[in-house]
């Protein structure tokens, strides 16, 4: 049996098909309670299924989230949008996703897409940047954020803001202590050890990078220490593993101990993220060398997979999939009542978790 049709509703409940579709799309302009009733029986004797499509356009509301990430197979991200996720089932409304690899034209491209399909609301995750060749990139993704928020869109940024960025009304911003909370690693990493320490950091301008990197040098000053030597590589495992390779000839080149093994306290690691950390411990195994006997590493994040990765690694842990409901909650529409949604903002907080990877080796 066909479908029935709009059409033949408000024909049946005599009435137009703008008005049944007032009715049964759920638009905030109502007809009478008689012709409302109607409606409902004529579309209920005929088996009418309202169309999701055209209950958006006349409630003014698609139900739709976009979230937009670097990569979805890397673990912070992924354990974010489980946060997007769940917030928005709560929401009943469904996500929408994009993965961009970073590029802020890439996001420019992602947010014109979601904002064409009528997304209520788009959360945006991945650290900013502003190294001078993603300049003009960024502009444009600013400009398209700005006009999605000025045409009543919500956006959640984690983070930072979007580089340039002006929209008065409904901008979000999720900040995470990545400064304070690295600082607060390198002092108790200090306490325990009196070596060398040194960081691998992702690219320049990239500000979770520089952020994680300008704590940590603080954290030593505040323990009475010198700067740590910055090794920049990609922001991802293999630029761990490629600094975790320069770090194994440097640690083998200072002598060998019993075995053949290396001598002395070795290095004392600090990886801007867990994936160049998990990245850079690879490199040292490959090469010989033991974690914490040859070397001592932290990462930062407390992604999921170091529940598997051994010796356990010491890093920050981050609330990364409530960070994602937060930044979701800060984007939700009123509820159906009319009523704001009842959801007090949350301030993002984090630990240091000092596990086997930097203990003293037996």
């Amino acid at each position: 049996m066909a479908a029935s049709t709009l059409t033949e509703v408000a024909r049946l409940a005599g009435v137009s098909p703008a008005t049944a579709s007032r009715v049964l799309n759920g638009s905030a302009r109502k007809p009478g309670k008689d012709i409302a009733e109607r409606v409902r029986q004529a579309a209920d004797s005929l088996g009418y299924i309202p169309n999701a499509q055209a209950q958006g356009l006349a409630k003014s509301s698609s139900g739709l989230i976009g979230l937009i990430v670097h990569d979805i197979a890397d673990p912070y991200f992924a354990a974010i949008a489980r946060g997007v996720q769940e917030a928005a089932r709560e929401q009943r409304r469904m996500v929408l996703l994009a993965t961009t690899d970073g590029a802020p034209g890439e996001e420019k491209e992602a947010v014109a897409a979601f904002a064409a399909r009528r997304a209520d609301s788009i959360v945006i995750a991945g650290s900013r940047s502003s190294r001078a060749e993603d300049g003009d990139q960024n502009a444009e993704l600013a400009a398209e954020l700005d006009r999605y928020c000025r045409n009543g869109g919500q956006v959640a940024v984690v983070g930072h803001p979007v580089v340039g960025a002006a929209a008065p009304e409904g901008y979000h911003v999720v900040s995470v202590p990545n400064q304070e909370l690295a600082a607060d690693l390198a002092v108790e990493l200090a306490a325990g050890w009196d070596g060398d320490f040194v960081i691998i950091g992702g690219p320049e301008g990239l500000f979770t990078s520089d952020d994680r990197i300008r704590g940590f040098q603080e954290g030593l000053s505040r323990a009475g220490r010198g700067p740590a030597e910055v090794l920049r590589s990609s922001f991802n495992r293999s630029g761990g593993y490629d600094a975790g390779i320069k770090l194994a000839a440097r640690i083998k080149a200072g002598g060998t101990g019993e075995r053949g093994r290396p001598a002395g306290t070795g290095l004392g690691i600090f990886a801007v993220n867990d994936v160049m950390a998990i990245g850079a411990a690879a490199a040292l195994r490959a090469e010989g060398l033991r974690i914490p006997r040859d070397a001592r590493i932290a990462g930062f994040d407390d992604i999921e997979t170091l529940r598997d990765f051994r010796p356990a690694l010491s890093t920050v842990s981050l609330p990364l999939e409530e960070i994602g409901r937060l930044a979701t909650r800060a984007t939700a529409p009123p509820a159906a009542d009319g009523d704001e949604q009842d959801y007090a903002p949350l301030p993002v907080a984090g630990k240091v978790m000092l596990r086997r990877s930097t203990e003293t080796a037996d």
